[in-house]
């Protein structure tokens, strides 16, 4: 395995753990927290995202506001989202979907650091299994004799030196994130 494959393959891995994290509620309002729910619309034709739908904005730090690109779909995108139950209550405002968020507890916060942990985790997890499979093929070309034992060795330190390198993003990442939640 070529060390700039590697380092693409765990770089997709940091981007869906960056996104997945950016779902977690935080304190304060941000589109991330709705942008990929899918709704049902057009009398339940079609499943979209929210994001393919209207433009998403964040008028105030407790504040989305959903403004529909297509004013005919409003209540289902409204439906959709109270049966997505992500807690959220959208109220039609005129033309457009309003959605207050309600201030975090000190028992939620905890709830999605405990959600945060086991997401980063998981993306540790996928960052062990490519180095494994990065492993595997240094022990199978050294085995044909593609490579020497010294050359091995080096391949070896190289691919952990990444593996570290993209697990240590993953946890500054999640200390920034946790730092988030649990501010007031």
């Amino acid at each position: 395995m070529e060390e700039d494959e590697v380092k693409k393959r765990m770089q997709q891995v940091i981007d869906l753990v960056t996104s997945d994290t950016a779902s977690i509620r935080t304190g304060r309002a941000t589109p991330a927290l709705i942008e990929s729910l899918r709704v049902a619309v057009y009398g339940g034709q079609q499943k979209l995202k929210i994001l393919e739908l209207a433009t998403i904005t964040v008028p105030d730090i407790q504040t989305l506001v959903i403004d529909p690109w297509d004013k005919s779909i409003i209540g289902e995108i409204r439906q959709g989202m109270l049966a997505a139950n992500v807690g959220l209550n959208p109220s039609i405002d005129g033309e457009i979907l309003r959605i207050t968020l309600p201030p975090l507890t000190s028992e939620d916060r905890e709830k999605f650091v405990k959600l945060l942990n086991t997401k980063l985790e998981n993306g540790k997890v996928m960052i062990r299994q490519i180095r494994g499979d990065g492993m595997h093929d240094i022990k199978e070309s050294f085995e044909v004799k593609k490579i020497s034992e010294d050359e091995k060795f080096l391949a070896e330190k190289k691919l952990q030196e990444i593996t570290d390198e993209f697990v240590g993003a993953i946890e500054t990442l999640g200390k920034k994130k946790e730092q988030e939640l649990l501010e007031l």
